[in-house]
């Protein structure tokens, strides 16, 4: 149901380089029960304030004038979105859309502590799929990589998405050289162990503190070198704007993705725009300046056709200021001020 975009003006969300839209990420929330060390500190993080958060209602808002613009997914990121008592209820009206004519798809990105007690809520709410990231199997080396005792919990998060209807399940791990590049053999069977497609991220520069160094990355090459002596890999056609290169293993059916963000970017099939928790929007996840949208939310002299044109126009604003990439290889590339905790991913 349309909420004041008027269909004259429902154009999509095309910026100057062709690409189409449709894809929203959504952070709920800046804190995580994690600290993965190239994510956050573990400790004397400046969290955001409880009154620039955004409601379950004004995330939906969002989302419907984003719907009437032709976005026709939405992913619900953090930080840790389970943190958000309400995410049931964000799910709900957001799964309860339509675009196009068709219902959205809402999707969940999360490290799984909790998810077990609540995949039963969230399934029953309307969401689509989920993916959990796991950096290693490893009790030892988890509690070293995010200052926490939970591998666990993460496990019986994946336990109960396995046991779910949500499809495809996805498992993500940031690679790192040094760290748990000597694991990636046991991360695939993770998956495959539980009818899941594991998926491996170069880690990309957005750490709160800022000493990512391109050496410690594990890079794509090398990601499919140390797979290739286990499986055949059969590279997966159609790929289209997803953001994983997929791989079939020994010829299918089971399949492993690689998100090469730093070495094989995917920046001219993007279609993503990303809201932070605090109501900013981002044309890219290495954006250096954002966009307000709370403002145009919690006006109170606005009329609510006012309001979605308002909201209507920053998203349409950001994708036409987007640039062609993020341009990490440049010498002149800036690392965001927000860490990945804070922009979401």
């Amino acid at each position: 149901m349309s909420i004041g975009v008027e269909p004259s003006t429902s154009t999509g969300l095309v910026d100057s380089f062709g690409r189409v839209h449709s894809d929203l990420r959504i952070s709920l929330t800046d804190r995580c029960s994690l600290r993965c060390t190239y994510c956050m500190p573990e400790q004397g993080n400046v969290w955001l304030s409880r009154s620039s958060i955004l409601s379950a209602a004004e995330i939906a808002h969002v989302a419907r004038v984003a719907a009437d613009l032709g976005v026709t997914s939405f992913r619900l990121t953090g930080g840790e979105p389970l943190l958000r008592v309400d995410l049931a209820e964000i799910v709900a009206q957001v799964a309860g859309l339509r675009s196009g004519g068709s219902p959205v798809e809402v999707t969940l990105t999360t490290n799984g502590i909790g998810l077990a007690e609540r995949i039963d809520e969230l399934v029953a709410a309307g969401l689509s799929r989920v993916n959990i990231s796991i950096d290693t199997v490893r009790a030892d080396r988890f509690l070293e990589l995010t200052k926490r005792d939970r591998l666990a919990d993460v496990l019986a998060g994946i336990e109960a998405a396995a046991g779910s209807p949500l499809r495809p399940l996805k498992l993500n791990a940031v690679a790192m050289r040094g760290v748990n590049d000597d694991e990636l053999v046991d991360l695939v069977d993770l998956a495959l162990a539980h009818d899941a497609e594991m998926r491996f991220i170069e880690q990309m520069p957005l750490d709160a503190g800022h000493v990512w160094d391109r050496s410690t990355m594990l890079t794509r090459d090398e990601i499919l070198t140390v797979l290739g002596e286990r499986w055949s890999l059969t590279p997966v056609p159609g790929r289209g704007d997803a953001p994983a290169e997929r791989f079939e293993l020994d010829a299918g059916p089971s399949t492993v993705g690689v998100i090469a963000s730093v070495t094989a970017p995917f920046c001219g099939a993007c279609n993503r725009l990303r809201l932070t928790a605090d109501g900013q929007l981002r044309s890219c996840l290495f954006a250096t300046d954002e966009l307000d949208l709370r403002g145009a939310l919690r006006t109170e002299s606005l009329t609510d056709l006012d309001r979605d044109h308002e909201i209507a126009d920053v998203l349409r604003r950001s994708v036409g200021a987007k640039k062609a990439g993020h341009a990490i290889g440049d010498p002149l590339f800036l690392q965001p001020v927000r860490g990945m905790n804070a922009i979401g991913g």
